[in-house]
C-alpha cells in the first residue's frame, strides 16, 4: 500500500509542479498545436498552444514507478516494465507524429498506414516479449489465452505453436491499436481524454490490488476455493505502474483542463491507450476493456460510422462531425459541458467494468 501511495503521490507533484516549466520550453521549441480548418471554428484560438505534453506524465510516470519500487517496493517487476514498455513506444510512436506536424505546420503529420505500422511493431515485440521471464511458478506476464476477467479456454495454441503464436501477436496488436487510437480520437477537447484515461486506467488499480490481496490469501483457501484466485503474475506492481499513471495524468489534468494551457498531442494518446492495453493483456482483462473503455469505443465507433455511411450513402452523414464529441460541439453545447458529460459517461462505464469483475468472483 506504502508503494501505491508513494508512486501515485511522486508521478502527481513530477507533473503538477513541472508542466509550466514544460510549457515555456516547449513554446520556446514551437511546439505549438495545429488545428483542422474543417473543424469547429472556436478551436481556431487553440493554435499555438504547446502541444506534445504526453512526454510530461511520460517521465512523471517513470519517475514515480522507479521512485516506489526502488525506495519502497521490491523493485521493478517484468509486468510493471512491459506496461511502461508499451507506453514509451506507442508515446514515441506519438512523438514523431506530433514533431512532423510541427516541422510541416499542419494539423497530419505521419500517414495513416506509417502510424499503424508503428503501432503494430510496438505491440508486436510487447506480445512476444510478455510470453518470456517466467517466475519460480513458471508464469508469464500474459498467456496466449483470450481473457474475460480471467482466462477462458480459448487458447491460440490449439492452432499449433507457429499459427499459435501469429494468432496471438495479431489479437494483442488489435487490442493495443484499437485502444490507443480510441484514446487519440477522444483527444479533441480540453481535458476529455485525460479525464477520461484517469478513470479507466484508475480501475486497474482496484483490479490489481485485489488480485493480489486474492493470490495473498490463496494459501489459506480451501482446495474447493482456489478457483476464486488469480493466476495473474505481479498484481501488485500492476496496480503500482497503474497509480504511477493515473497520479501523472491528474497533475496534468491540472494544466490541461479547460482553458487548457497544454495539450498531450499524439504523445500523450497513444502512449495512454498503449498502456490500458498493456494493463488489460498483463491482468488477463483484455475482453473486459471493452467495458472499462466504453466511452473510447464510443468515440472510435462514431468515427468507423460516420466513414462508412459516407461511403455507402454517397456523402451523406450521420453526425454533424465525428468523433461524436464535436457532433454535440456543432451543437451548440459548450467544451466544459461535453467533457463533463463525457467523463460520467466514461466513469458509468468504469463503475459497470470493476461491478463486473467483483460479480464475477461472488458468483465463483
Amino acid at each position: 500500500m506504502r508503494a501505491l501511495l508513494t508512486a501515485g503521490a511522486l508521478s502527481l507533484s513530477f507533473t503538477l509542479f513541472l508542466t509550466p516549466l514544460f510549457i515555456r520550453l516547449f513554446t520556446r521549441l514551437g511546439w505549438g498545436q495545429f488545428i483542422r480548418d474543417d473543424g469547429p471554428q472556436t478551436h481556431h484560438v487553440k493554435r499555438g498552444t504547446p502541444t506534445m505534453g504526453g512526454i510530461i506524465f511520460i517521465l512523471g510516470t517513470l519517475f514515480g514507478y522507479f521512485s516506489a519500487t526502488l525506495i519502497i517496493g521490491d523493485g521493478p517487476t517484468a509486468s510493471g516494465l512491459l506496461v511502461l514498455f508499451m507506453m514509451v513506444g506507442l508515446g514515441i510512436v506519438g512523438f514523431v507524429d506530433d514533431f512532423l506536424k510541427t516541422r510541416k505546420k499542419q494539423s497530419l503529420g505521419l500517414g495513416g498506414w506509417a502510424k499503424i505500422a508503428g503501432q503494430t511493431l510496438v505491440a508486436a515485440a510487447f506480445a512476444l516479449l510478455a510470453l518470456q521471464f517466467p517466475n519460480e511458478q513458471g508464469a508469464t506476464p500474459a498467456t496466449t489465452k483470450i481473457s474475460f476477467i480471467r482466462d477462458l479456454p480459448l487458447d491460440f495454441m490449439v492452432f499449433g505453436t507457429v499459427f499459435g503464436i501469429v494468432a496471438y501477436v495479431a489479437w494483442i496488436v488489435l487490442i493495443s491499436a484499437a485502444a490507443s487510437n480510441g484514446v487519440n480520437v477522444t483527444d479533441g477537447l480540453d481535458g476529455l481524454a485525460s479525464g477520461a484515461s484517469i478513470l479507466a486506467i484508475g480501475s486497474f488499480i482496484i483490479i490489481g490490488f485485489w488480485q493480489f490481496n486474492q493470490s495473498r490469501f490463496s494459501e489459506n483457501l480451501n482446495p474447493s476455493d482456489l478457483y476464486r484466485s488469480y493466476d495473474v503474475r505481479d498484481p501488485l506492481d500492476l496496480a503500482i505502474v497503474a497509480t504511477a499513471i493515473v497520479g501523472a495524468v491528474v497533475g496534468f489534468l491540472w494544466w490541461n483542463t479547460n482553458p487548457a494551457h497544454i495539450y498531450m498531442g499524439d504523445t500523450g494518446s497513444l502512449a495512454l491507450g498503449g498502456a490500458l492495453a498493456a494493463l488489460a493483456v498483463t491482468s488477463q482483462t483484455e475482453l473486459l476493456l471493452l467495458v472499462i473503455g466504453g466511452l473510447f469505443v464510443i468515440e472510435a465507433g462514431s468515427v468507423i460510422v460516420q466513414r462508412a455511411y459516407f461511403k455507402l450513402s454517397g456523402g451523406k452523414r450521420i453526425f454533424l462531425m465525428s468523433p461524436i464529441h464535436h457532433h454535440f460541439e456543432l451543437k451548440g453545447w459548450a467544451e466544459v459541458t461535453i467533457v463533463v458529460r463525457f467523463w460520467i459517461i466514461g466513469g458509468l462505464f468504469v463503475a459497470a467494468g470493476v461491478g463486473a469483475f467483483y460479480f464475477e468472483w461472488l458468483q465463483s
